[in-house]
């Protein structure tokens, strides 16, 4: 049998194998695909302390310049062999079936994922564009220039963002891609279950011609997460609501925990609730469930429960099949103690009454399935007649929803603190409520699936404002002598 691969550390640029190492199983435990070096605290704060000379030769490059990085980095990540080891490189294909094996991801959701990076890299200038409000780039390079006749300066707040990444989706991986562009280095801690994501990007980025030094890749444990939130100037991090309580008031840290994404009805539109069905299925279902943007609260104000038992027919034919078929889109779960605890927890709010499982009627009684040495959750559908109940605004890690009944006048005080509201409405003042509401990131006016997102739009605040600072400023000609 052979070797596992042993993915290394990556120290801005040095390849570095550390002597202590993590196995990497496949879901069934019965293989080790890599070893993966693990870096200690102490290591990644020396490495850290010199963070300046990164940040200079990022700093040298001008934004056009990483823009064709950039795209150049998309194509590689899509189609090229690209080393994942020292002695061994991984096509596409062997990818996304390694991925598959350590999360549970299907690997036509690999696939998918895939696009969503290549599509990121390879739009980056108008991304760009839209999180810089459409600045030109040159103020950037130069630190200051005049656009519209006005005299802009900016400058960088951060001389590196740090990311601690979770298992959940590849896809997440986007979200820090345009660091790159906007010349700051990433320091990475990839989750647990795929190091293989950010590591391929990393691999990309090096063959597009990018600074070396614009990569620290650290695997690590709770211990050296902390010392990356805390070395770095900026940092995103993903969480459970704890995560985000606990970070709530550092301005240095972004992060990104449970979306409690929804969509609302209308009352215009409650009574053709049939028309949108599709939206709220794919919304709840895309990528199994698995991201922050998916729907895990459906309001309307009349026919929750019909509604309710449509959806739960409706998502019922998404099961678990071979990972490898191209029809999957039911992930598994790397942790079936993670699944068990899920489906418990839905039991128990069950239990208190207000709420009934509408999907144990379609699917059976069994939530908690194990199937090919994987364990999944089937999908959800909860009809909570009180819009009080505590699984009416919940969210799990894979396709489930709660539908209630919620008047329209007080649907935006009820919603909560929401990442992303679609809004199946034309009521112009009820949108107009909906503009005002604080508790909304994301507004999707109209039947869009809460999983449809423009990149060029911020997600969770904006990462160009995160990274630099505008400076007031004023010249006057200097009299020549």
């Amino acid at each position: 049998m052979d070797a596992p691969l042993h993915i290394p550390l990556y120290r801005f640029g040095r390849v570095y194998e550390s002597l202590e190492t993590a196995e990497l199983t496949d879901f069934r435990g019965e293989a080790i695909p890599a070893l993966v070096s693990q870096a200690n605290t102490g290591l990644i704060r020396r490495d850290l302390r010199k963070i300046s000379d990164p940040f200079d030769a990022l700093q040298s490059r001008t934004t056009a310049e990483m823009f064709d990085i950039c795209a150049r980095a998309g194509d590689l990540f899509l189609n090229a062999d690209l080393p994942v080891s020292e002695a061994k490189a991984h096509g596409p294909d062997e990818y996304v079936v390694s991925l598959s094996s350590t999360g549970g991801l299907p690997q036509a959701l690999c696939r998918a994922n895939m696009q969503k990076v290549h599509h990121v890299l390879r739009h980056m200038p108008d991304i760009v564009r839209g999180l810089t409000r459409a600045l030109d780039p040159v103020v950037l390079d130069h630190g200051v220039n005049r656009q519209d006749g006005q005299l802009l300066s900016f400058h960088a707040a951060a001389r590196c963002l740090g990311v601690v990444l979770p298992s959940n989706s590849p896809g997440v991986n986007s979200l820090w891609l345009p660091c790159i562009a906007l010349r700051i280095p990433v320091v990475i801690k990839p989750g647990r279950q795929d190091p293989w994501t950010p590591w391929r990007i990393i691999q990309a980025f090096l063959a597009a011609g990018c600074p070396h030094e614009a990569f620290g890749y650290y695997p690590t444990d709770h211990e050296g997460s902390n010392a990356v939130l805390e070395s770095c100037d900026r940092a995103i991090l993903f969480g459970d609501q704890s995560t985000v309580d606990r970070y709530a008031n550092d301005p240095t840290v972004s992060v990104h925990g449970p979306g409690y994404s929804k969509i609302l009805v209308g009352d215009d539109r409650a009574d053709c609730w049939r028309d949108y069905l599709d939206i709220m299925a794919d919304s709840v279902a895309n990528n199994s469930g698995r991201s922050c943007v998916n729907a895990s609260t459906i309001s309307i104000p009349r026919h929750g429960r019909a509604v309710a038992v449509a959806l739960a027919e409706r998502v019922a034919e998404i099961g678990p099949v071979g990972l490898d078929s191209p029809e999957a889109r039911l992930a598994g779960f790397a942790q079936p103690q993670v699944a068990a605890w899920t489906s418990k927890r839905i039991d128990e709010g069950l239990v208190a009454g207000g709420a009934e499982d509408l999907s144990a009627a379609v699917r059976g009684p069994d939530r908690l399935v194990e199937q090919d040495g994987l364990t999944y959750l089937k999908p959800t559908v909860i009809y909570c007649s009180d819009p009080g109940h505590e699984l009416a605004k919940t969210e799990f890690l894979f396709p489930y929803v709660a539908v209630t009944e919620v008047a329209q006048d007080e649907m935006p005080e009820w919603i909560g603190p929401s990442l992303v509201v679609t809004a199946i409405t034309g009521d112009e003042q009820f949108r107009s409520t909906l503009l005002n509401c604080r508790q909304i990131d994301r507004l999707n006016l109209g039947p869009l699936p809460t999983t449809s997102v423009q990149w060029d739009q911020p997600h969770e605040g904006n990462l160009f404002e995160f990274l630099y600072r505008r400076r007031a400023i004023q010249e006057a000609a200097v009299a020549a002598k």
